[in-house]
């Protein structure tokens, strides 16, 4: 078969996912597949091949990151019962006053809480914020949503253990240990950058409090606090019928030990990373330093924590929903694995890495440019973000160019236009009381700044690391 045809038949596959998703409204799981499956019977790999090699994608990529994903989303699940985060901003506040709180957020959540589904996240911290903008100034509303929207975006896609991170090194074959310290090297100036930029615009004019802000009633707990250490919750009585109110009470545990596992499970996968380019071999430490292992033992060490903290009744509800929230993202992950195996099946990374040289930027700018249409046309951060590294996986051994920096500029494209079609655009509305106009504003244009940084540090850096 010819190349053009192989790739016009993809181009089809990608527009056909996005057509499924958007038009039809598929779930994008189904699309996928769909996308998947048209690309090896057009290229005339045969039914057989075609399955197999849909299944082994799936497969191979959830043998990488299956348990990763479920790891982190249970330990954040257990953190988010014990009401770490909202104690968490509190300390941020007090440590580095009201005029640093945006970048102290933005920067915490894209790199410490990564482990919390990201739509729980929003829930959590957005009310937080939102009672916290009047201490930071006038413009308090607009800093403090951008920092959230560009914190959370990007922590998805850069930081390990953030879903579409993991999903991006388990399809391109980057050590989670390597892919954590690229995203860490990668996100502090871009976080910091994008939100300085953000504030500069906004200090110029660029922001009404009339037109982009709503003065709707505030949510969540009052600034500086977290919900009582004694609660009173409702039940019914057996016999009587009627209904008494039970303490529910919380004992007083050290915000740094509540965080200590999750602390202690990165540190160990930096760690591993370190040892690994030193070529330092110790076996006991290159165990318990695997990803697996290191996140294990932080949901181990999270739950014996909770159970303390708050009981063991609630521990068992948190890895409920836990799960429950992580069924989607490994489905999702595991399909994007099988488009990204049909394509390389079919032959786009031969092709492809005949017209780029690794002492080139086309390869990381064409990435970034395919997940920004992806995610333009789609609205998803991590299928955009995943499509788009598969379409390249291939090219990166052939050409030289290291797969992390694929990874990272396939994260770097998702980010860019956030907009009416994501579900974080809305929650970041509503959230934080801003107009449509203002989110746009703060969400969209926020994260697109820091897609575009991102992107313009990612080419330097791949010829300097």
């Amino acid at each position: 078969m010819s190349d053009m045809w192989i790739v016009i038949n993809t181009v089809v596959a990608v527009l056909a996912v996005v057509i499924f998703i958007v038009r039809f409204h598929f779930n994008p799981v189904v699309s996928l597949v769909l996308g998947a499956a048209y690309l090896g019977l057009a290229t005339k790999l045969g039914v057989t091949t075609t399955v197999d090699t849909i299944t082994g994608g799936f497969g191979e990529i959830m043998a990488d990151v299956g348990l990763l994903i479920a790891f982190g989303v249970l330990m954040g699940a257990v953190l988010q019962e014990m009401n770490a985060i909202q104690r968490l901003v509190g300390t941020l506040l007090k440590t580095f006053g009201a005029k640093r709180l945006p970048y102290a957020l933005s920067l915490t959540i894209a790199t410490l809480l990564q482990s919390i589904f990201l739509d729980v996240l929003l829930v959590i911290s957005a009310p937080l914020a939102r009672n916290l903008a009047p201490k930071i100034g006038k413009l308090g509303t607009a800093r403090m949503a951008t920092a959230l929207a560009i914190g959370l975006e990007c922590g998805i896609v850069f930081m390990v253990p953030g879903v579409a991170a993991l999903a991006l090194a388990g399809l391109l074959g980057v050590p989670l240990g390597k892919m954590m310290i690229y995203g860490l090297i990668l996100i502090v100036p871009v976080v910091v950058i994008s939100i300085a930029i953000m504030s500069f615009v906004f200090r110029r004019g660029w922001w009404s409090e009339d037109k982009d802000e709503q003065a709707t009633p505030q949510l969540g707990h009052p600034a500086g606090s977290t919900p009582g250490m004694a609660e009173l919750e409702q039940v019914d009585e057996p016999a009587g019928g009627g209904v008494v109110q039970k303490v529910r009470t919380e004992k007083e545990t050290s915000l740094v030990v509540l965080l200590s596992p999750l602390l202690l499970a990165l540190l160990l996968i930096a760690t591993g990373a370190v040892l690994e380019v030193a070529e330092i071999s110790i076996r006991v430490v290159e165990f318990i330093a695997s990803p697996v292992i290191a996140l294990l033992i932080g949901l181990i060490g999270t739950c014996l924590i909770a159970r303390y903290n708050v009981g063991q009744k609630r521990v068992e509800t948190a890895l409920g929903r836990g799960f429950a929230e992580s069924g989607q993202i490994l489905i999702l992950t595991g399909v994007g694995g099988s488009l990204a195996a049909m394509i390389k099946e079919a032959g786009l990374g031969e092709i492809l890495g005949q017209y780029f040289t690794a002492s080139s930027a086309a390869p990381l700018l064409m990435v970034w440019v395919i997940a920004a249409a992806l995610h333009i046309a789609v609205g998803s951060v991590t299928i955009s973000a995943i499509t788009s590294a598969g379409i390249l996986a291939p090219v990166a051994p052939l050409i030289g160019l290291d797969p992390v920096f694929i990874a990272l500029a396939a994260g770097a494209g998702s980010l860019f236009a956030v907009h009416v079609t994501s579900n974080t655009f809305w929650l970041l509305q509503s959230l934080m009381g801003q107009s449509t106009r203002g989110t746009l504003k703060t969400c969209s244009v926020g994260v697109s700044v820091a897609s575009v940084v991102a992107i313009l540090l990612i080419m330097p850096m791949s010829f300097v690391l």
